[in-house]
């Protein structure tokens, strides 16, 4: 991979896992409730999901997956469903006192995974990245030395960023009445990135091409 195609994919994935979506929401979500530390599992977690995503790609199953329009709405109705769920969920609990039962970090985790892997623009994205940065004349593992690690790094960076936010928030808003309206935001992305994922339609192949 040149250094220009390099570049230009280091600033498209910079804006890629910066832009606030369901990832970030629930790492503030975490920062706020579990502290730091706790936090990072979930952290963790989309790191797991971004590694899946990006050798995924390199063999084209998520071009599969995206050229597939029966595959692409059953995942696509799944992730709205449980996102709308758990900002219906979130809502009903703002009220409530944060629970002093820790959560297992095996459930932070998985939820956290859950967050990541059934989000389908996730697929669309990652195809964007390797139809339009990938060079076709360089054998496309000799560049995944350079994709992963950038790609890593970058969202590594980024979601230990909207973690920080939400302990700052949590640290603010644990003494203040806005505990309940910062909850209840948080809520309310879930429910409306649920019914904008709901009305994606299917990424348009020979367009990325």
């Amino acid at each position: 991979m040149s250094f220009d195609a390099w570049t230009l994919f280091a600033v498209f994935w910079v804006v890629f896992v910066t832009t606030p979506g369901p990832n970030a929401v629930n790492c503030i979500s975490n920062g706020m409730s579990l502290g730091f530390w706790r936090a990072m599992v979930g952290v963790l977690a989309i790191l797991t999901q971004a590694t899946l995503f990006l050798l995924l790609s390199a063999i084209g199953v998520t071009a599969l997956i995206a050229a597939s329009p029966s595959v692409f709405l059953i995942a696509k109705l799944i992730g709205a469903a449980f996102l709308i769920y758990l900002g219906v969920r979130g809502w009903r609990n703002a009220t409530r006192p944060t629970p002093a039962v820790e959560r297992p970090a095996r459930h932070v985790y998985l939820h956290a995974l859950a967050v990541a892997v059934i989000n389908p623009k996730s697929v669309a994205g990652y195809l964007a990245a390797f139809s339009q940065f990938v060079e076709p004349s360089v054998p496309i593992w000799d560049q995944m030395l350079v994709i992963m690690p950038t790609a890593l790094i970058l969202t590594t960076l980024s979601y230990t960023g909207f973690t920080l936010l939400g302990v700052a928030m949590g640290q603010a808003a644990m003494k203040a009445v806005f505990n309940l309206w910062i909850r209840r935001l948080l809520a309310i992305c879930f429910i409306v990135y649920g019914v904008l994922l709901g009305s994606t339609s299917v990424p348009d192949l020979e367009g990325a091409r």
